[in-house]
């Protein structure tokens, strides 16, 4: 990977998901919300490392991006039984 590639790219940033509990990487946040957006606390959680949102609007479409930050939160228990069912699709890849 080219030094300009690794600076635009993210993906290897790790941090602690306040969803999950535990440490992911920003490639996850990138994929894990609905539709394929990013997590809708995407913004909450990495504006402190770098300026996600002119990252966001780089790699987004525009209507994605709207999407992404109009999105509201799945109520709690929708959102626990979502995200159960991720890890046990991830484990049968796996």
């Amino acid at each position: 990977m080219k030094a300009d590639e690794m600076e635009e790219s993210k993906d290897h940033l790790e941090q602690r998901c306040p969803r999950l509990g535990g440490p992911v990487s920003f490639q996850y946040c990138m994929s894990c919300g609905d539709d394929g957006l990013p997590c809708f606390k995407i913004f909450d959680c990495w504006w402190e490392y770098f300026d996600v949102v002119a990252y966001l609007k780089k790699k987004l479409s525009d209507d994605a991006f709207s999407r992404l930050v109009n999105s509201k939160p799945k109520p709690k228990v929708a959102s626990l039984i979502e995200l159960i069912q991720q890890v046990k699709r991830s484990k049968i890849k796996d």
